[in-house]
């Protein structure tokens, strides 16, 4: 019997950093040859008023599915003065029947973190989705490690176990590696507080079996940072549950291959996607 699944990918869109059209161009064509049903999207740049709402000509996200089959949803984090934000997106085939923004914690050199929450009237079932992005710095595991303490927190205050809803998802960008802290306390193999939880990692449970560094020197925006190369993007999942919905049967890393133009190779971010396809 073949099992219903659902498309997901998270992609760190690194804001408009370098040749943003050329860019724009890849990821439209990576999003119709993947036909994701939802994408987690971080470092997402909008211009909003007072009320939240965008500005004519200052929404990326808009930029990005125009003629696209996808509603977009945006969560501010940092504002940036002038309206400007930056934040997480959500973009979705299926129609958002409840939407939040929800702070996470630390403040640190005028950048904050939120996540951006919603749930979505899937063919299968509501599906709550979580999407985020933790701080970036090397050293900032320990205000990490808070920030993925509330964002449980806040997936078992608006996803309880035992619910109708599908499994919840989240999906991001936690700036940390597999056997960091913050993801062992994530993957259930470590403990906060005496307390300990358990999401499926998408890529252990249904890659390929390579490392699947998603912020890769190979990548030529990447290796501007002079930093390693290493997994740090997720799709995490909080199952399979008693009816097995929830669990990961593939995965694997999108826009590894650069678009080739006339100036040079343009790759889709300096981050790769992780691409899950997921039973529901």
């Amino acid at each position: 019997m073949t099992r219903a699944t659902l498309r997901l990918l998270t992609l760190n869109l690194w804001n408009k950093s370098g040749p943003w059209e050329q860019r724009r161009t890849a990821l439209r064509a990576l999003l119709r040859e993947e036909a994701p049903d939802v994408v987690g999207l971080q470092e997402v740049l909008r211009f909003q008023d007072e009320r939240g709402a965008p500005t004519p000509g200052g929404d990326q996200l808009a930029e990005l599915v125009d003629e696209l089959p996808y509603t977009a949803s945006f969560g501010g984090a940092t504002d940036l003065g002038g309206g400007l934000w930056l934040g997480n997106g959500l973009l979705t085939r299926w129609p958002v029947v409840e939407q939040e923004v929800l702070p996470l914690p630390h403040e640190v050199d005028g950048q904050r973190r939120s996540v951006l929450f919603a749930r979505l009237a899937t063919p299968t079932g509501e599906l709550p989705v979580f999407v985020t992005h933790l701080h970036w710095r090397l050293h900032h595991g320990c205000l990490r490690l808070e920030q993925v303490q509330r964002l449980v927190e806040l997936v078992f205050e608006r996803a309880p176990v035992g619910g109708a809803a599908l499994p919840p998802v989240l999906l991001g960008d936690f700036n940390a590696e597999p056997d960091s802290d913050e993801l062992r306390y994530l993957r259930g193999l470590a403990t906060l507080g005496g307390k300990s939880v358990y999401f499926c990692d998408a890529w252990l449970a249904a890659g390929d079996g390579s490392p699947g560094y998603t912020f890769d020197r190979s990548n030529a925006y990447a290796a501007l940072a002079h930093e390693p190369s290493r997994r740090i993007d997720y799709v995490l999942v909080r199952g399979p549950d008693a009816r097995l919905r929830g669990e990961p049967l593939a995965a694997r890393l999108v826009g590894t291959v650069p678009l080739a133009t006339r100036e040079g190779p343009v790759w889709v971010s300096d981050h790769f996607g992780v691409l899950v396809e997921l039973a529901v």
